[in-house]
């Protein structure tokens, strides 16, 4: 696989999730992070799969209804073979806002792992920081 499909493949599996994001499916978002995956950004840890997927539907029943994610990869790199890093710049449009606000852009790093056996990628950590 040439560092342009492994490119593009990483940034499949982004798209995916804004894609789920799009349509509040908490299921479809979870399902492509590993199952011992983490999240920490300001004030949460989430420690797997269940507690991602969990902590998402209820942000899209709750604050995150009607919200879309603005995210810019900046940076793929692969450290190591079948390992991603993505760095973004990131942010959330809540329902009625054009423009993310200051106090609300991040950014983040998305660490992705690659199954030696049938080739998908999957996120197994996310972490985010204010700018």
């Amino acid at each position: 696989m040439t560092s342009t499909d492994a490119v593009q493949d990483v940034r499949a599996v982004l798209d995916r999730l804004y894609a789920a994001w799009a349509e509040y499916d908490a299921d479809a978002f979870a399902a492509l992070y590993t199952e011992d995956a983490t999240v920490v950004m300001p004030g949460v840890f989430n420690d797997g799969r269940e507690e991602i997927r969990a902590y998402i539907k209820a942000g899209f029943e709750g604050p995150l209804k009607g919200s879309r994610p603005i995210d810019e990869p900046r940076r793929v790199r692969f450290p190591r073979p079948g390992t991603a890093v993505v760095v973004s710049e990131a942010g959330i449009l809540l329902a009625g806002e054009s423009e993310v606000p200051a106090d609300r852009q991040h950014r983040a790093t998305w660490v992705l792992v690659r199954d030696p056996g049938d080739g998908t990628w999957a996120i197994t950590s996310y972490h985010n920081a204010s700018v």
